[in-house]
């Protein structure tokens, strides 16, 4: 597998905060040593914040919280231990997955709103393709209502702190196989009439070049450009 040095696309700003996006897959715990190492370099004031776009290959991840009971199919796919929080995660080709590397410290120290900023922040980028997605009480991610009582999961989200600097962050289904779900229980969650979808599966013709651009957008006015230093 490429490097990530080789995936890299040239880097872009959204104000002080760098966008990285990759060209091919990431393998997962390459992605997690990038993390840690640039987490470590926010804190010691040496890299700016980032939000970095890429693809994993077919992967589990277990966060925190994750039951054994919820892993249907153990030797389909690699599964990764995370510190995250959450529960079971499917990633793989044609979800686009964003790891936001933000300082906390000048942006409130408050790890909830955090959290709901990340939610507005995929919210607000559905909404530019006309989607509805909406949280729902006791469920992580953003949902889309189908309609006669049935909800699918389209972004799920997972966060992670270190001295107020954030990494992990969210991923959205633009068009991965939604087979490779059936892995897992995703996030725990069991219930007949919850599933998952995507967005070519809700019949958008997205690529993930657009919604990249839909995020960055959303990124500016979720998030803003220039955080109190």
């Amino acid at each position: 597998m490429p490097t990530i040095a080789e995936n890299l696309s040239a880097p872009s700003l959204v104000g002080p905060t760098e966008i990285r996006v990759e060209k091919e897959p990431v393998g997962y715990e390459e992605a997690v040593a990038f993390m840690e190492q640039r987490v470590a370099d926010i804190n010691a004031g040496e890299a700016p914040e980032m939000i970095w776009f890429l693809e994993h290959p077919p992967l589990l991840t277990a966060g925190t919280s994750a039951r054994e009971e919820d892993l249907l199919d153990p030797s389909r796919f690699p599964v990764h231990k995370t510190g995250r929080g959450g529960q079971f995660t499917y990633h793989g080709p044609g979800q686009r997955v964003v790891y936001a590397m933000l300082d906390l410290g000048r942006r409130g120290k408050d790890i909830r709103k955090y959290v709901c900023s990340l939610e507005d922040w995929v919210i607000q980028s559905l909404a530019i393709f006309n989607i509805n997605g909406e949280r729902r009480p006791g469920r992580v991610g953003i949902w889309i209502d189908r309609g006669a009582g049935r909800e699918d999961k389209i972004a799920a989200i997972g966060v992670r702190v270190r001295r107020w600097v954030t990494f992990h962050g969210i991923s959205i289904n633009v068009e991965p196989d939604l087979s490779h779900f059936e892995t897992i229980v995703p996030c725990g969650i069991s219930e007949r009439n919850l599933g998952v979808t995507s967005l070519v599966d809700l019949g958008l013709p997205v690529t993930m070049e657009d919604l990249d651009v839909a995020l960055i957008a959303a990124f500016e006015e979720i998030f803003g450009s220039d955080p109190a230093r």
